[in-house]
């Protein structure tokens, strides 16, 4: 697997900087204000949006269901079910768009409760309205980038997601150029989150994968009844990190700038996140759906136990390495314009106690796809439910004694929770299977990663309190690529990684 987890994580890379290029401009145009709260508010259900279809989470009912029809029909009936599915689903999210916009007061004041009595709740109804037609344009993108995905075609569904930031970074620099005041500002970017939307679709649409779903057409037959009702779990599931963030932000929405602090730190959580993760779902669901439906218990061990190697190689050191260089990191990305030094602390610690949850995120993605192919979807719903009411409750409890960073705290007990839950109920269902070269390197990685965080939290006092931009950059730069080293050179002292295996596997055809 280890092309094509490559292939999808350099996509992922890519889209995650430019991610950052684009919140470090926002944070510079918006600020931390009432401007501000609002317009993340709103944004942060487009990346619900985003993560709910696509990202890698409608793989999970998409590409068995697909791959199934192919098996048993053929070719021509599986084009004619994609067909079906890419029709109904740009039909169904046109009729869901127009009912959100009628009912977006209230799917406001829920999600931001604390925005009620002000004008903030009015400019974030506003902002959320005129990024509607993204969900509309972002169905049939996933199902084009699904069906990609489901012949093993990983590269432009990889970086097709990369249009998305470019065309906002684009229209920011035109208003930071402009000198646009804030209210006006966050009303031209929010309306360009849906040309976003469209610069996919056309994108995918030029591509040989919209021949792929045909003749297009709209049905709620038995087959797509049952189809969606796996679907719609399976969706919600995936979005779990989406979905404690908004119970996060439900209750900071109380407390002024705390949604902004909250949702810049996650940003940075969210690159890790999205390399491992979007990896997961895109690459291991098709494997492990072959491997099950082949009932080839070997090849499902194998495919299990090097998900587990690379999740925990990639996401123990990235949560340490956030913990340890949580302030230099922030103030370095958005410490500018609007964005002051107070913004940068509160941030900051957010951050660190989000990047504690980190860990537990990836291995849901890891875990979560052992289900889906087998054609459950409810059991990862359920527990990413379980994981989103723990989060509420003690965010009301942590948030109202520490403010963001009680809620961040809340936030990662609840991502905790939900992998618990998936672990205990794969493990009395069905049985995770872990080969011996797993459980040889495991423990030595997350040995590797507690040295390489040693050395961090022994080189936070080599940036000056006051130093330069160009000085913060280079010393940062310094730290986290002299961490890069030892964690690799410890991985190959340990016997957790051969890179001349690594290279001699993505020297192999395909």
């Amino acid at each position: 697997m280890i092309r094509s987890f490559l292939t999808v994580s350099t996509g992922t890379l890519a889209s995650r900087l430019l991610g950052f290029a684009r919140d470090s401009l926002i944070a510079a145009l918006l600020g931390t204000g009432a401007v501000a709260d609002a317009f993340l508010a709103a944004f942060q259900l487009v990346n619900v949006t985003r993560r709910l279809l696509s990202e890698g989470a409608l793989n999970a009912a998409l590409i068995p269901a697909w791959l199934r029809v192919r098996d048993r029909d053929g070719e021509e009936a599986a084009s004619a079910f994609a067909g079906r599915v890419l029709g109904t689903v740009s039909a169904g999210l046109i009729v869901i768009s127009i009912g959100i916009a009628v009912a977006m007061p209230l799917i406001v004041m829920i999600i931001a409760p604390g925005f009620v009595g002000s004008a903030t709740l009015d400019l974030a109804v506003e902002h959320a309205r005129l990024m509607l037609p993204y969900l509309a344009f972002a169905g049939p993108v996933t199902v084009l980038m699904g069906l990609l995905n489901a012949q093993g075609k990983f590269a432009l569904t990889a970086f097709t997601p990369l249009l998305f930031n470019i065309a906002l970074i684009a229209a920011i620099a035109v208003l930071l150029v402009g000198h646009a005041d804030a209210p006006l500002a966050a009303w031209m970017l929010a309306a360009t989150v849906g040309i976003a939307g469209l610069l996919q679709l056309v994108m995918l649409g030029s591509q040989r994968s919209a021949r792929l779903a045909t003749p297009l057409r709209m049905s709620f037959d038995q087959e797509m009844r049952g189809f969606f009702a796996k679907a719609i779990p399976g969706m919600i599931a995936s979005s779990g990190p989406q979905w404690l963030m908004i119970a996060g932000a439900i209750i900071a929405s109380a407390t002024p700038s705390a949604v902004s602090w909250l949702y810049f730190a996650n940003r940075l959580v969210e690159l890790p996140l999205g390399i491992v993760g979007v990896a997961m779902g895109t690459v291991l669901v098709p494997e492990l759906t072959r491997a099950v439906g082949s009932g080839d218990r070997e090849a499902v061990a194998h495919a299990e136990s090097r998900a587990l190697e690379l999740a925990a190689g990639l996401a123990l050191p990235a949560t340490l390495g956030l913990a340890a260089l949580a302030e230099p990191i922030v103030r370095l990305l958005f410490e500018h314009g609007a964005f002051g030094a107070e913004d940068s602390m509160a941030t900051a610690h957010a951050l660190m106690w989000l990047a504690l949850g980190l860990p537990a995120h990836v291995l849901i993605k890891a875990l979560s796809p052992a289900f889906y192919a087998r054609s459950d979807t409810m059991t990862p719903l359920l527990a990413t439910a379980k994981g989103f009411v723990l989060a509420v409750v003690l965010a009301v409890v942590l948030g109202h004694v520490f403010g963001a960073s009680g809620v961040a705290a809340s936030i990662a007990t609840g991502a905790w929770s939900s992998a618990a839950s998936l672990l205990r109920k794969g493990t009395s269902e069905f049985g995770f299977s872990v080969d011996a070269a797993a459980r040889k390197r495991l423990p030595r990685i997350v040995l590797a990663a507690a040295a390489m965080g040693a050395l961090l939290w022994l080189t936070t006092g080599l940036m000056p309190s006051e130093a330069h931009g160009l000085i913060r950059f280079i010393v940062l730069g310094l730290q986290i690529a002299a961490g890069m080293a030892v964690y690799g050179l410890l991985l190959q002292i340990l016997g957790a990684a051969s890179w001349r295996e690594a290279a001699a596997a993505l020297k192999r055809p395909a």
